[in-house]
């Protein structure tokens, strides 16, 4: 299994390094940017299973930084790290899409256990838009079910012929391959 990355934004110096250094040692690859422009990049770049971006920065803020992902990455984790937290730009977080949203200084032992979950979630989010994505055909039959508008598991099934009928308006002709045709003719000849 790869180890999931992360991209962790602070323009202090030992933030960086000390956050850094314990995610590594706990099994994250991590990349680090001392400003938003620095990460705006590396995300235009890289794709990335979680960013932890300080939300008080010169230039391009954390919250820059935050829609910027959301806007291109929906799927990537964010949490915001600060040491001026207030009730209005923990709402603005978690408005834009914050995953989580941490005091400094925060326990790093925390903040591990918090990447863990959400990235848990992450992948149990991917795992389900996958299957979301499967076109339900029964293995005996070959009907269809359309699942369009309702709960997933509770559409109505149909012949091959009528789904294609209603989704795209195409009327189905009968012909036979040549394969098919090959094998009722070898049947008729014996």
């Amino acid at each position: 299994m790869c180890k999931k990355t992360i991209l962790l934004v602070d323009d202090e110096e030992t933030i960086l390094k000390s956050v850094s250094n314990y995610l590594k040692k706990n099994g994250y690859d991590v990349t680090t940017a001392a400003s938003g422009e620095e990460a705006i990049k590396k995300l235009r770049t890289t794709p990335f299973d979680l960013t932890i971006t300080d939300l008080a920065m010169v230039g391009v803020s954390g919250l820059d930084v935050l829609r910027e992902i959301k806007k291109n990455n929906s799927t990537c984790c964010v949490f915001i790290l600060t040491g001026y937290g207030n009730m209005e730009s923990a709402i603005d977080a978690l408005r834009s899409g914050a995953d989580d949203y941490l005091l400094k200084p925060c326990d790093v032992e925390e903040l591990v256990l918090k990447i863990k979950r959400c990235l848990e979630k992450q992948e149990a989010l991917n795992r389900i838009k996958i299957y979301e994505n499967i076109l339900p055909i029964c293995m005996y039959c070959k009907n269809i079910r359309d699942d369009t508008g309702v709960e997933p598991g509770k559409g109505k099934w149909m012949s091959v012929e009528e789904y294609l009928h209603r989704k795209s308006g195409t009327t189905i002709s009968h012909g036979c391959c040549h394969k098919c045709y090959n094998n009722v003719l070898a049947k008729e000849i014996y």
